[in-house]
């Protein structure tokens, strides 16, 4: 049986890692990784604490997130799509595209 804190760390490490990408990178498809690293992370703390309470309250927002993450991953994509066609670069320093 593997003990709750190896999976609250490991939780932990992702999510640092994902805030670590997110904020360092420049590339608009790297952050967006970054971003649904960050939802997987939680996504693993609450099923674990869910299964270590025996509730099942953590699956059921699990279940929400990918949701979201599903929804954010289709319109992300699509807005990356569009921005690369009319700019031809994924760089964030470079879009001003949401600019007046």
């Amino acid at each position: 049986m593997i003990p709750l804190s190896y999976y609250l760390v490991l939780s932990a490490i992702l999510f640092c890692l994902g805030v670590a990408g997110f904020l360092l990178q420049r590339n608009i498809v790297t952050i967006f990784m970054s971003v649904e690293l960050m939802l997987n992370a939680v996504n693993l703390s609450f099923v674990a604490l869910s299964y270590h309470f025996r509730l099942l309250d953590g699956q059921i927002f699990v279940f929400f997130v990918m949701v979201v993450a599903a929804a954010e991953a289709a319109v992300g994509l699509g807005i990356i799509i569009a921005v690369f066609r009319n700019r031809e670069s994924l760089n964030v320093d470079r879009m001003n595209l949401i600019k007046w």
